[in-house]
């Protein structure tokens, strides 16, 4: 099992910045992808970014240039710069972990979730 705990969550005005922090613990061993998704009232959870192991990443493009995903595998931590934010950056975002080393943006397939943090950008 892996516990994921995020933090890093407020409320920001428009082109401000976060930093949004996921610690694992448990078998991290088993966190090959670690990545970041966020839900909007009314909306369905969407992926934003991934990061492998060995630090490939991958992005959604409404995010691309403005956010930054990374990882620190001696802290079991990856994190999310988001910059230039944007009111429709407004969600819950949810760290997520998965351990197959093929590539998927679907939050189906990602099995460790966890407890999500808010993000509110103010117009």
């Amino acid at each position: 099992q892996v516990q994921l705990v995020e933090s890093g969550g407020g409320l920001v005005q428009t082109g401000g910045s976060l930093r949004l922090s996921c610690a694992a613990s448990g078998r991290t061993s088993s966190n090959y992808f670690m990545g970041w998704f966020r839900q909007a009232p009314g909306k369905e959870r969407e992926f934003v970014a991934v990061i492998s192991r060995i630090d490939n990443t991958y992005y959604t493009a409404s995010v691309k240039g403005r956010f930054t995903i990374s990882r620190d595998n001696a802290k079991n931590t990856v994190y999310l710069q988001m910059n230039s934010l944007k009111p429709e950056d407004t969600a819950v975002y949810y760290c997520a972990a998965r351990g197959s080393v093929i590539l998927t943006t679907t939050p189906s397939e990602y099995v460790y979730w966890g407890q999500g943090t808010q993000v509110t950008v103010s117009s």
